[in-house]
């Protein structure tokens, strides 16, 4: 008996050195074609070019092209099915986001787990949300609208585009974080956030910064506080939530990269060490910042927690706004 438990025990200790080894020699040999990252947004938009930017200086580091392939639809679900039902060869990356920690709160069932399907890499940025107003609007603090809102309970319209997006819901976070007796209306896309701001169909609205720059520079709009943990530098003289009496406010959208879980440690060693090579290039960080993106690289281990921090916080948010899940 005792004979038969040491030749088992040997058995295994030979399996993980010999599965050790086997991930040693293929790191070493990776990669030997193009690599593809699947986004789950349309191209152009501050995530696609994130991708994009990042990607390019990635492929110098691998000496293999990094392809961008584009699959919109239903909050990023699709793509990060077809990430999770890829080969965990280090072929087949994730353009992970907040959709990713959302869709663990907001949707009934899923064809992937969120967390024990992927193994993330690494974050790539982050970038700032914030409340905007038009620019003929009464408000012209946060403190004036939060005011206001208390003073009148009931009338105030905070629009946001779709619901579970991150957008939607910083803007109940808003409402819970401040105390307020407000309602959050959902809408299509910026632009008709846009449209109702400018139409006084609402009052104020939560967006994530980059889209409504240009509105904001030109005078269109106004932005009363951003809602991240520090004020945004192409926006210095904006405070930030906290500072204008929303301590709990704290939201930013983010970006980073993941690949289907069972990739072998040393390729995703290798894929994190070329993501936060090219984080640090003056280049990639310049355009980045260009893009209203700070640059934010982190550990394999640092990036699965920040995920699984995301899905308890927006998991939170989600039930006590009484959300539906869908």
């Amino acid at each position: 008996m005792a004979s038969r438990r040491f030749f088992l025990s040997k058995l295994a200790v030979s399996a993980v050195l010999g599965l050790c080894l086997f991930s040693t020699a293929y790191a070493q040999s990776y990669p030997t074609k193009p690599l593809r990252i699947v986004v789950p947004f349309g191209a152009g938009g501050v995530a696609d070019l994130t991708a994009r930017t990042v990607a390019q200086k990635m492929s110098e580091g691998l000496g293999q092209s990094v392809v961008i392939d584009n699959r919109p639809g239903a909050g990023g679900i699709v793509a990060a099915e077809m990430v999770a039902k890829a080969e965990p060869d280090g072929y087949t990356l994730l353009l992970m986001s907040n959709a990713n920690a959302v869709s663990a709160g907001l949707f009934k069932a899923l064809p992937f787990d969120p967390v024990k399907d992927f193994t993330p890499v690494s974050l790539m940025g982050t970038f700032d949300l914030a409340i905007v107003t038009s620019a003929e609007s009464r408000f012209n603090t946060l403190p004036e609208l939060l005011a206001w809102a208390k003073a009148n309970p009931g009338k105030l319209n905070v629009g946001s585009i779709n619901i579970g997006s991150t957008q939607h819901l910083t803007a109940e976070l808003f409402k819970s974080a401040a105390g307020l007796d407000a309602q959050v209306v959902p809408f299509n896309g910026t632009p008709a956030v846009i449209t109702a701001l400018r139409g006084g169909q609402i009052d104020v609205a939560v967006e994530v910064l980059s889209p409504v720059m240009p509105q904001i520079k030109g005078g269109v709009l106004k932005a009363l506080a951003v809602t991240g943990t520090q004020r945004n530098a192409a926006l210095p003289q904006v405070p930030t939530a906290k500072e204008s009496g929303v301590p709990n406010l704290l939201s930013s959208s983010w970006n980073g990269l993941g690949v289907p879980a069972k990739t072998p440690v040393a390729v995703v060693e290798r894929l994190n060490k070329e993501v936060n090579a090219a984080l640090q290039n003056p280049a990639v960080k310049q355009k980045l910042l260009e893009l209203n993106v700070t640059p934010y690289g982190t550990t394999p281990a640092q990036a699965q927690d920040w995920l699984q921090g995301e899905i308890k916080r927006w998991g939170d948010v989600i039930q006590k706004a009484g959300i539906q899940k869908q």
